[in-house]
């Protein structure tokens, strides 16, 4: 694909960015940070960074209370903020110099993840367009205990972006990691307005001009980095005695070829073109609290030292970004050591007056190429058939683009008649522009299929078919029409109980099509079940083997596992040997999942109230009434199950806040959050009537 230059030539400086990364362990009060933070600035501060972007890891305890709602992470916020104003600022290392001072640009924070950035006094105010944003991958895909927190700014005339994450634990969940890395990648977004967008355009952005977009990603700026407890291990085939004694000797050659995230870039499956220092410093986890040893107490799980904590970066321009250090401190209150490099960037500075005129002669090069004659493109073809697709899983095929004329041929996707977007929601197109000049290699344009709740809902009513039309427009040129088409692999997720009590058969066997399904069941169908059968045998398999399992609804399950525990469910085929956390996650995602709650939205009046001990049995009788027949099941049905797993509470470390919370996000929110004022009071009421069903015989 031609990428057209815009730009001028601009001035350029040169600045030195400080990143630091640090997971906590929702420990650390009163220890210095010099140590880390200014480690290499020189004793009259002459190396000091010009930028400065410090991203904290569990700032507090990751457990479900503050999971789910902002309980202490505002206070740890701020005080983790002052802590290193004070340090950058303090007289050692600013000398009460104002032009060495440091004035904060922006900051993050989710849970327990925090990102901070700050800039020299004389720089501030160059800076401008700075946007902020963070997405949760944790627990149900969606939590906070995991993801991601991230902030952009323009710097003079280069664009930064800044990530700060938190991917998913344990030696052997890699594709955990990996799936984290993508949903991150993908969801964080910057509207950065009409005037940034503008004079990206003047800047010689193609994307912003093609698509007349005001949101951009992570990698639509000119440097990208991203920090954080990335939880990448060292391959399983080394024993964790062995990785321990290396660790210990300092011998990391071995190591390094067997660090998970090394391996895992090398194969594209995760930070794909992506660059990292290399590792010459001791791994950064797991150490005994307090000390400088590697934890191997008796009575603490023996875990293999790793490079969890780390720092990489995206560039337009490889030559305009050069790394100085990448290490790590020995602070030692955490179980982790921090980490640090120092960066020295090559900053544009663009005259105005200059990139006017280089973008008017650019506009008259343009003209010159499309006054010689009109454009042509040949697709290898125009229909796409994806076969079956399954919910949650996501499926793609390519079309390829030639330019066979003489010019350059510029292509867009546009709307149909009366439509706004260029495609139905459940299909992605990347990208939706190009230009390819002659002679240039073959530009491939990417068609992706995604049934998510809301599309398998309008697919199992019969409201939405998986067949569409999509246009590309050749600028002066033709219209080529492609057409899209796919067979949807009925399943149990995304569709109400309502419907689900109605079959015995495998839900993939029942017609999505009307007609044919009045065929084989007749017009005048009733419920055959009192609570769907998919509910009942997770319900059973956990029963079965897992109610004493330890941090039972805490951890994430893994998710081949989860998939292949849907597929179990849409088929009727039995369960293999999953493991009871991925069991679990797959009843959160079914009920959360399902196309209207348990306890429907016209029930949550009844949490209006204010709930205290005088009232709360009228209010839970309330809300059992109001239920429909089979919701009134699922409900009692969920209710006994919890209970039955608060009588292993001692194994499994469940309380009955945590399960009222799981209720609360289960079989009343659904997973959807309401950030309003009412919104928390209802959540509120409704967590105290479900602590009320899990402690009485209410039920």
């Amino acid at each position: 694909m031609y990428i057209l230059t815009l730009a001028p030539i601009p001035n350029k400086t040169q600045v030195r960015i400080f990143l630091g990364t640090w997971n906590v362990n929702a420990k650390g009060k009163d220890e210095p940070l010099d140590s880390w933070l200014c480690a290499d600035w020189g004793p009259n501060g002459e190396n000091a960074p010009d930028i400065i972007a410090i991203g904290l890891q569990e700032m507090v305890d990751l457990n479900a209370v503050n999971v789910a709602v902002d309980n202490k992470s505002s206070q740890k916020n701020q005080a983790w903020l002052d802590r290193i104003k004070m340090t950058l600022n303090s007289m050692r290392n600013s000398g009460n110099d104002p032009n060495r001072a440091y004035t904060q640009i922006s900051s993050k924070y989710l849970v327990g993840l925090m990102l901070c950035v700050f800039v020299k006094a004389p720089h501030r105010t160059h800076v401008k367009c700075v946007h902020t944003d963070s997405v949760g991958v944790g627990v149900m895909g969606m939590m906070g205990n995991k993801g991601g927190v991230s902030v952009r700014l323009q710097f003079y005339d280069s664009t930064i972006c800044l990530v700060n994450s938190h991917l998913a634990a344990h030696r052997e969940n890699v594709a955990g990691r990996n799936a984290d890395f993508h949903n991150i990648s993908s969801k964080l977004q910057y509207d950065i307005g009409h005037e940034a967008a503008k004079q990206s355009i003047q800047n010689g952005s193609l994307s912003q001009w093609a698509t007349g977009s005001q949101t951009i990603g992570i990698v639509d700026h000119d440097i990208s980095f991203w920090m954080g407890d990335l939880n990448y291990r060292i391959d399983e085939s080394i024993s964790t005695e062995e990785v321990l004694a290396l660790s210990q000797k300092g011998s990391l050659d071995l190591l390094r070829r067997n660090d998970q995230l090394n391996f895992e870039r090398a194969e594209g499956r995760c930070f794909h073109g992506w660059d990292e220092g290399i590792l010459n410093f001791l791994p950064t986890y797991k150490y005994q609290p307090g000390t400088d040893f590697y934890d191997q107490r008796p009575e603490k799980k023996l875990r293999a030292p790793a490079w969890c904590d780390r720092i990489l970066w995206l560039t337009q321009d490889p030559s305009f970004l050069k790394q100085l250090n990448y290490t790590r401190s020995e602070l030692n209150v955490s179980d982790h050591k921090p980490v640090m490099s120092t960066f020295v960037a090559t900053i544009k500075d663009v005259i105005a007056s200059e990139r006017e005129k280089v973008y008017q002669s650019v506009m008259k090069r343009l003209d010159e190429y499309e006054n010689q004659s009109l454009p042509m493109v040949g697709l290898d073809r125009t229909e796409l058939n994806f076969g079956e697709v399954r919910y949650g899983k996501s499926k793609t095929l390519p079309i390829r683009i030639t330019n066979t004329g003489k010019v350059v041929a510029q292509f867009r996707l546009v709307p149909k008649l009366d439509e706004v977007a260029v495609c139905k929601s459940w299909l992605r197109v990347l990208p939706t522009y190009g230009m390819i000049i002659p002679g240039d290699k073959d530009t491939t344009v990417n068609f992706t299929i995604n049934v998510n709740n809301e599309i398998a809902g309008a697919l199992n009513s019969g409201r939405e078919v998986l067949e569409d039309i999509i246009i590309l427009r050749l600028e002066n040129g033709r219209d080529y029409y492609i057409t899209i088409q796919a067979k949807y692999g009925r399943s149990c997720f995304g569709m109400s109980v309502d419907e689900l009590v109605l079959y015995n058969d495998p839900i993939r066997s029942v017609p999505l099509d009307p007609i044919k399904r009045v065929e084989k069941y007749g017009t005048d169908q009733t419920a055959v079940l009192c609570v769907p059968k998919e509910l009942w045998r997770i319900l059973d398999a956990i029963h079965a083997k897992g109610l004493h399992e330890r941090d039972l609804f805490s951890i994430s399950g893994f998710t081949q596992e989860i998939d292949q525990i849907r597929e179990c469910l849409d088929t009727s085929e039995p369960f293999g040997d999953f493991r009871i956390h991925s069991m679990a996650d797959a009843l959160v995602s079914f009920l959360t999942s399902l196309s209207s709650t348990i306890v429907p939205p016209s029930l949550h009046s009844t949490s209006n109230t204010e709930i205290d001990a005088q009232n709360v049995q009228a209010c839970a009788r309330n809300l059992l009434e109001g239920l429909p027949p089979i919701h009134y099941n699922v409900f009692v049905y969920m209710i006994s199950f919890f209970r039955e797993c608060l009588l292993h509470k001692r194994q499994n470390g469940l309380t009955t806040v945590k399960l009222a919370r799981l209720c609360v996000t289960c079989l009343v929110t659904g997973g959807r959050m309401d950030e309003s004022k009412q919104g928390a009071q209802r959540q509120k009421s409704m967590h105290l009537l479900m602590i009320h069903f899990l402690e009485s015989s209410a039920i």
